[in-house]
């Protein structure tokens, strides 16, 4: 099942959280902190504003980074992504 996104609104996929520190410390799986770079999967066709669409600033494949808070998470064919609104998304990593 492929998700299509509505609006603004943009499909990620999170990237793995770290497994050890900078340092070389192992971590924990309680003490890794929830990723806040993704992939993005689908992307809507943008909002309408005053009868005209704004495009889209991110693309498939884009890796990102979002709010800490942002997004409602989903489970489709047993793989976890988080459907977030646009403006929740801070910069593009490149």
């Amino acid at each position: 099942m492929a998700i299509k996104p509505l609006g603004d609104r943009v499909v990620i996929k999170n990237l793995e959280a770290e497994e050890k520190t900078k340092s070389g410390i192992l971590l924990a799986g309680s003490a890794k902190e929830k990723p806040q770079e993704a992939e993005v999967i689908a992307v809507g066709p943008g909002a309408i504003s005053d009868g005209k669409r704004i495009d889209m600033e991110v693309k498939v494949g884009d890796k990102v980074l979002y709010s800490k808070y942002a997004g409602t998470e989903v489970k489709v064919d047993g793989e976890e992504y988080m459907i977030l609104k646009q403006e929740d998304i801070l910069a593009i990593v490149e």
